[in-house]
């Protein structure tokens, strides 16, 4: 353990020196989100594991703890870019079919931008807010959704509560649309932001799924205010 703990030290100097050598030019705020970056081990993780963001964490963590991406299930991936959340399900599900034994689910993603491709998922390039997207979604995914998760978040505008409240919204009109396209039974996943605008949205899914839970996984920074709604067993149209 001694050893490991040294070896980290000897990595983070080495980060720290090419932090330093990368600042000319750079504004303060710059050079801070670099740092944080090259210190950070779950950008590390991401890294040496192949995913496109420490985000793929945070799913990740979720999952361990309410197991709603199980082989063989659905999944839709509103906001998905770039994709490290998409590459989790593929996985978890089984998308890849590379578990023989296990049923082979299917993820796909939608985004308003270009995304690579992303072994095991079907990405589209679709505003999920426009008319009949919930209809053209269930088309390409050939049936409703067993899980429908969103890490979108709005622009910001750099004032805390504003952006607050445009995040809360986003993630209302995720939920509508996850009621438009689950299955009964089925999962809701959402990024919020702590700040008490919540409660509405918190009512409208207890009415909705059997459990709704707040939880910010480890992968959240902690000098961060998201957290994430998961809310299970779907109940349906009322």
């Amino acid at each position: 353990m001694d050893q490991d703990k040294k070896n980290t030290s000897g990595r983070g100097q080495r980060d720290l020196k090419v932090k330093v050598k990368s600042a000319r030019g750079r504004s303060v705020s710059q050079v801070r989100w670099l740092q944080r970056q090259l210190n950070d081990p779950y950008v590390k993780r991401a890294q040496s594991e192949g995913y496109r963001g420490r985000a793929a964490f945070k799913i990740l963590e979720l999952d361990d703890k309410y197991g709603f991406l199980k082989p063989g299930v659905r999944v839709v991936d509103l906001g998905c870019a770039p994709g490290g959340w998409c590459q989790v399900a593929a996985r978890r599900v089984n998308a890849l079919g590379d578990k023989k034994n296990k049923p082979k689910g299917s993820v796909l993603g939608v985004d308003l931008q270009d995304v690579e491709p992303v072994a095991g998922a079907e990405i589209y390039q679709l505003d999920f807010l426009e008319e009949e997207a919930d209809l053209k979604v269930k088309d390409w995914l050939g049936g409703t959704a067993d899980v429908v998760m969103s890490d979108m978040a709005a622009a910001s505008s750099g004032h805390k509560q504003t952006d607050h409240l445009r995040i809360i919204s986003l993630c209302e009109a995720a939920a509508y649309f996850a009621f438009d396209v689950l299955e009964e039974g089925g999962t809701f996943v959402a990024k919020v932001l702590a700040g008490g605008a919540e409660g509405e949205l918190q009512k409208l899914l207890k009415q909705r799924f059997t459990k709704v839970a707040n939880v910010k996984p480890p992968a959240s920074r902690a000098d961060s205010s998201e957290k994430f709604v998961v809310a299970l067993g779907y109940r349906g149209a009322p």
